[in-house]
């Protein structure tokens, strides 16, 4: 299990938007839609994933988390449930002060103005107002499927208003040099650069499959 360190500092791809990960990585890396952001606009939340698997109803192995996961770490949960709240105000008031970046949840939580009041980041499913029980021990920090994506512990989780995105963390420094110098090369491009060259690329297409004017 990953021992709990100091934060230090944004992680590298809080400057990187979902949408270029997701060109790099494919559908494969990208959640489902039913897993957004709870409130907002806020920042874009990315570190890597400290994993949890709760089964339906039961909301014990998240609370654990929160006392054990890293700083700075995103808190991912395996549930699907949808009857039950996985977490309320004062679990991610004590992720916050903690230094959990926040919370990705194969699931709903409540005490949603509490959470939104303290901008703690939670991509969720939703808000119930009745809460899980605690009963179930899973083991911590291990693979799990989130939102469709199966994902290892020390995975990559970036989550903005567009979705969340798994970079395996075997491919953090090739996928960020990419990232970034993608969008170094759109920083210097103007509308009607881009208007020229999609004019082209769309017309070729067209062409290769006997469209026609």
């Amino acid at each position: 299990m990953t021992t709990p360190t100091a934060e230090t500092g944004p992680h590298p791809f809080t400057r990187i938007p979902t949408t270029t990960l997701a060109d790099l990585l494919g559908r494969a890396r990208v959640m489902d839609l039913g897993i957004r952001p709870l409130w907002g606009p806020g920042p874009r939340l990315a570190g890597p994933a400290f994993t949890v698997r709760c089964p339906p109803g039961d909301n014990l192995m998240l609370h654990a988390a929160i006392h054990r996961a890293p700083a700075g770490s995103v808190i991912v949960v395996e549930s699907g449930d949808l009857r039950y709240a996985l977490a309320g105000g004062n679990v991610c008031a004590v992720a916050q002060r903690r230094g959990i970046a926040g919370f990705v949840l194969d699931g709903l939580i409540r005490d949603l103005a509490e959470t939104r009041e303290a901008g703690f980041p939670v991509y969720a499913r939703g808000v119930v107002p009745v809460p899980g029980a605690k009963a179930e021990v899973r083991p911590l920090d291990e693979p799990v499927d989130c939102g469709g994506v199966r994902m290892e512990p020390g995975d990559v989780v970036v989550a903005d208003e567009e979705g969340v995105v798994v970079v395996p963390s075997a491919d953090t420094e090739t996928i960020r040099t990419a990232a970034e110098t993608r969008l170094r090369q759109e920083a210097t491009q103007t509308l009607s650069d881009w208007e020229s060259a999609h004019r082209i690329r769309i017309d070729a297409l067209l062409a290769e499959g006997g469209f026609r004017d």
